[in-house]
């Protein structure tokens, strides 16, 4: 492939996963199937149904098998995509189309192509859906061809892959031995590219524009810490680059064990999950409990609620993972942007701002009630430290409903999750009344920046360094620490590890994040002493951009003396 990019040393910026460091060739992913022709089919309708009904189901069937060969978070990211495919509207969108005479490959391009756009233009969560959508089209028209479904290329040496995006089939079996690094110009930071590449621990840089102009075989330096991929590097910086590759290999890994700064000061360290199957890893890789737990995977592509005793089974099962720890779940976050039939299915014009979270649920407070129940009945049946929270709480008097309908059904702890502005400016009294704050920083940053945190072509403002950000998590921290309230971050920013340190600094006592990430946040904070993460957060603060806010505390961090073998 010809390139496009200069031969002179040059940067790329995008978001960073991690804080990895990788050096190697750049290779593409392939280009995508092209269109199927439109073509009128010479087959009977019956027999072109016959054929898509088949590919549809071999579709799914493999997404599925990848998923179970996966493991972990990318068997449920693949689960739901194999739903896609499974999808009755769209069986029911293909066969009208074939019924107009189009071939089954034509037919379902067109079927997913109309179910994208709809996808997208609900933007949000479901928006971000539209891509594993694309991969889903591709691998049934793939099928329907006869052909292989354009995957990860596999060369004979080990690589950079670089892609428009990567869809979750792809991600979550990649060879870790030859994918030195992942480079793509779609995406965000909470994209399943990046939630898979984290929970993998792949290098990564997602977001980056012009990583499309990179060519096939060029060297590049691809940061993560940085979010920066250099260039057709000097030899003087692959050398640097190795070099520093090499210390990290050489270094102790940190032992498990309860998250702590270099003085002593407790920071404790939970897992985000998704389902109770995945409390076993979260616990292998160290986790001292659960930080945020999304019950939203007991609710999708129900037709109905389910019922009080079918969610208390799950989550005694999650806590009963978890004897005397604490477990913090998230109420159903759902409705507008992730819509359910049964909570609220009404488009609205912008979802990020509609009835969403804790807003659909008291529109359907028999929801909330039946799920309030049924986490009472399992806490009564476990003895783990059950913490409940209500998702996208804005007003004090939101906070005050949750808490008390919380109590009235025999619960108790009860607290918020801080993901708009409104909740963080009025922490002091939202806590007031709440037991506890967890800090969606990829919601909070959103709506701060006022940028899609799904939408690729605003990725650069999609990050939790920016100092407006952490003044808001400054505001929550001070408000914990004055009320003796505890305050976590279940963001994506809490598995940064030198932002774990920041967040810290800020007032922030508990870290949830990807199980992967735990003992990389662990090692980091075990470096420093609170004074030091105050002070880092100090710099942070005085800076005016997200990139100067970063830099500014990595180049606090030489000045700074870390604590060793503590």
């Amino acid at each position: 492939m010809p390139s496009n990019s200069s031969t002179v040393t040059h940067t790329l910026s995008g978001a960073g996963i991690g804080r990895g460091l990788a050096v190697g060739r750049v290779v593409r992913m392939p280009e995508p199937l092209p269109e199927p022709a439109s073509t009128p089919s010479t087959l009977s309708v019956e027999a072109e149904l016959s054929r898509a009904s088949a590919a549809l189901a071999a579709t799914a069937a493999d997404i599925r098998e990848r998923g179970t060969r996966a493991g972990g978070t990318a068997h449920d990211v693949l689960e739901a995509q194999a739903f896609m495919a499974e999808d009755p509207t769209l069986a029911d969108d293909v066969e009208t189309r074939l019924q107009g005479g189009l071939t089954a490959e034509r037919a379902v391009f067109e079927a997913f192509a109309s179910f994208r756009d709809l996808l997208v233009s609900m933007g949000g969560y479901m928006g971000e859906r539209a891509t594993d959508l694309d991969d889903v089209s591709q691998r049934v028209v793939a099928h329907l061809q006869g052909v292989a479904a354009p995957g990860i290329p596999d060369p004979d040496y080990a690589f950079v892959l670089v892609a428009r995006d990567l869809a979750p089939a792809d991600t979550a079996l990649l060879d870790l031995d030859k994918v030195l690094a992942l480079v793509t110009s779609d995406g965000g930071p909470t994209s399943h590219t990046a939630i898979l590449a984290r929970d993998k621990a792949i290098v990564a840089v997602v977001g980056a524009p012009d990583a499309l102009r990179l060519a096939e075989g060029e060297t590049v330096i691809v940061d993560a810490a940085a979010g920066t991929v250099t260039v057709a590097p000097s030899t003087d910086e692959i050398a640097a680059a190795e070099a520093d590759l090499a210390e990290r290999r050489a270094r102790p890994v940190a032992a498990l064990g309860a998250g702590a700064l270099a003085d002593g000061t407790a920071v404790a360290l939970l897992a985000n999950l998704g389902s109770a199957d995945a409390a076993a890893d979260a616990v292998a890789k160290g986790a001292e409990g659960v930080g945020l737990f999304r019950t939203e995977f007991l609710f999708l592509d129900a037709q109905t609620a389910p019922t009080v005793e079918a969610q208390q089974e799950q989550y005694t099962r999650l806590l009963a993972a978890f004897p005397g720890r604490k477990v913090v779940v998230r109420a159903l976050d759902a409705g507008a942007d992730k819509p359910l039939s049964f909570l609220n299915d009404s488009p609205e014009e912008n979802p990020a701002l509609g009835l969403r979270g804790l807003r659909a649920l008291r529109a359907n407070e028999q929801i909330l009630r039946d799920q309030l129940t049924a986490l009472a009945g399992a806490d009564a049946a476990t003895d783990a430290d059950l913490w409940v929270m209500a998702p996208m709480v804005s007003t004090v008097e939101e906070t005050r409903y949750f808490t008390g309908l919380g109590r009235e059904l025999g619960l108790q702890t009860l607290g918020v999750m801080v993901e708009v502005p409104s909740a963080a400016l009025l922490a002091d009294r939202i806590l007031a009344d709440a037991d506890f704050a967890s800090i969606g920083t990829n919601d909070l940053t959103q709506y701060t920046l006022a940028a899609d945190r799904l939408l690729g072509s605003v990725a650069a403002f999609q990050d939790p360094w920016h100092p407006a950000v952490l003044r808001l998590v400054g505001e929550v921290g001070r408000a914990g620490a004055s009320l003796g309230k505890p305050v976590g971050v279940c963001g994506e920013a809490a598995a940064d590890p030198l932002l774990a340190v920041v967040l810290v600094g800020l007032g922030v006592t508990s870290l949830s994040m990807s199980p992967a990430a735990l003992a990389d946040v662990r090692s980091e904070l075990s470096l420093y002493t609170l004074a030091q993460a105050k002070e880092f957060a100090d710099v942070a603060l005085a800076a005016n951009s997200a990139f100067e806010a970063r830099a500014a505390v990595l180049e606090a961090t030489t000045h700074a003396t870390p604590i060793t073998g503590s």
